[in-house]
């Protein structure tokens, strides 16, 4: 499977990229829906951007107490969505009644299980008690995701070449911290590759937002990332 880019409509409605969907209409399958809009709007955000023809990648990091996380998902899960974000660290048996939700709820949907954050440093892990090195957090954390059935991790692009061959070939690995060659940072992330060493360390998908809402030419910004992710995606290093 080559690496897909997935677009982050870092925005708090759908009516502000409306501009920008509507050009990449055809040209970028997936987008990802985060806390900022499904707060200021709600599920009819997920219904709108859907409408437009795009697959839809709901990020709300879900952790709480099993019961109430497998609820979500199943409300979650009644939304034309294909991807779903829950907290590994929320622990075995919370990602197995998501799971279970899952399954019940839509056969379709993938759910992903969040290892660290790509905003964490080491000392941020030690900050909140974890004595883990952050690579071995990030890895045990993916294993708790499998054994409970997830369809999928999340993680930095720094771990995804120590992480892909521990995992079965099924499982997607989502990759947030893209940037591409040229973009400014100034963002929350601190553990980032471009997308071309993303696709080469085994990502199955990257996350990019602003540095193609916020180009130029946004269409000609996401045709060089989808481009390069074509020639590098063979090229990977595993």
């Amino acid at each position: 499977m080559a690496c897909e880019l997935i677009l982050a409509l870092d925005a708090p409605a759908p009516g502000d990229v409306a501009p920008v969907l509507r050009q990449l209409g055809g040209r970028v399958r997936w987008v990802k829906i985060g806390l900022e809009m499904f707060t200021a709007c709600g599920p009819d955000c997920v219904r709108e951007v859907a409408g437009l023809g795009f697959e839809v990648f709901l990020d709300l990091k879900l952790h709480d107490i099993p019961h109430t996380v497998a609820r979500a998902v199943e409300s979650a899960g009644r939304l034309p969505i294909g991807m779903l974000t829950v907290h590994a660290a929320g622990g075995p048996e919370m990602l197995r009644q998501a799971v279970a939700a899952q399954r019940q709820c839509s056969a379709r949907l993938r759910l992903l299980g969040v290892t660290v954050l790509t905003s964490f440093r080491p000392e941020d892990l030690r900050a909140v008690g974890v004595g883990a090195a952050l690579a071995a957090q990030v890895g045990h954390l993916a294993a708790l995701a499998v054994e409970a059935g997830l369809g999928g991790v999340v993680c930095s692009p720094l771990e995804v070449a120590a992480l892909r061959p521990q995992l079965p070939t099924a499982l997607r690995i989502v990759t947030p911290g893209i940037r591409p060659a040229g973009a400014a940072g100034g963002d929350d992330q601190a553990r980032v590759m471009t997308p071309a060493e993303a696709a080469r360390a085994g990502a199955d998908f990257i996350v990019v937002g602003r540095p193609v809402l916020k180009a130029p030419d946004p269409v000609a910004a996401a045709g060089a990332i989808i481009e390069e992710l074509g020639s590098k995606s063979g090229q990977r290093d595993h």
